[in-house]
Parts: structure tokens; sequence; C-alpha cells
């Protein structure tokens, strides 16, 4: 629950990046300040996605495009599932120590709390394509090198 906490924490910290146009650090500041959070282990948690996803937002926002419809671009995209998908990605590409399935069922519970009716599906279809066309197959790929 601590982890579920400092994910819910990291999509605030995001979206008030995002919409108050400040650098992450600051956001991050503004949460401690006005949110005080007495679990430094939430917030540290919390922090390193926040942090992780800024530091990466490029390579993540590359694959949000890759996967939505062109039609929609992601400039269009709901902020908050946004940003969900920022932490769900930011987590399955870049932290090996939380299993990807882990991450998209966190950002479907993150999608059911914070998004509009329809985002929890729409969030488990882009995450699972990625993981099924990204992921997946390299961990496939490497299984077959270790028989060589």
């Amino acid at each position: 629950m601590k982890r579920r906490k400092g994910r819910e924490i990291a999509l605030q910290i995001l979206y008030q990046k995002e919409t108050a146009q400040i650098p992450i650090h600051e956001a991050i500041s503004n949460y401690k300040n006005y949110f005080g959070v007495k679990d430094d282990e939430i917030l540290d948690f919390a922090q390193e996605l926040a942090l992780g996803v800024d530091e990466n937002i490029e390579f993540i926002d590359n694959i949000i495009k890759k996967y939505i419809p062109s039609s929609w671009p992601l400039e269009r995209l709901n902020l908050t599932d946004k940003n969900i998908l920022r932490l769900a990605i930011y987590e399955m590409f870049f932290r090996p120590d939380i299993p990807e399935i882990v991450s998209i069922n966190e950002a479907i519970e993150l999608a059911k709390l914070y998004g509009t009716d329809d985002s929890p599906a729409f969030i488990n279809g882009v995450l699972d394509n990625i993981y099924k066309k990204e992921i997946k197959i390299k961990v496939e790929d490497h299984k077959g090198d270790e028989k060589i």
C-alpha cells in the first residue's frame, strides 16, 4: 500500500508540474509544503518516480506516441491519463525492481481513482500493447541468447 500511495503522490506531482508549467523540483517542494506526508518511505518512492519520469520524459513520450492512435496526438491526451502512462512506462523500462505486470495493474488502479470512466480500459490497452511489443519480446530474445 505504501507504493500505491507513492504512485498517487507522484501522479499529483507530475500533474502539478505540467499544469503549472514549473520544474519538477518545485512541484515536489510544493507537494511537501502543502500536503506534508509523514511517511518518508512513501515520499521517497514518489519522488524517485516523479524524478525518473522527468529525466526520461522524451523516451517515455515517444513510447506513448508509438502506441496511441495517430489521430490522437499526445497533446490531446487527458493530463491524468498521460501522466499515469508516463509513470507506468517509466517503471516498466527503468525500474527492474518492479515487475511490469505490477506497473500495469497499479496504473489501472490509478486510472480507476483519478481518470474518466474510459481511462482504465484505455490505460490497460496501451500498456498491454507496450508490454507485448516492447518488453516481452526482449525478454524472450534474451532467453534465446542464453541457450547459445
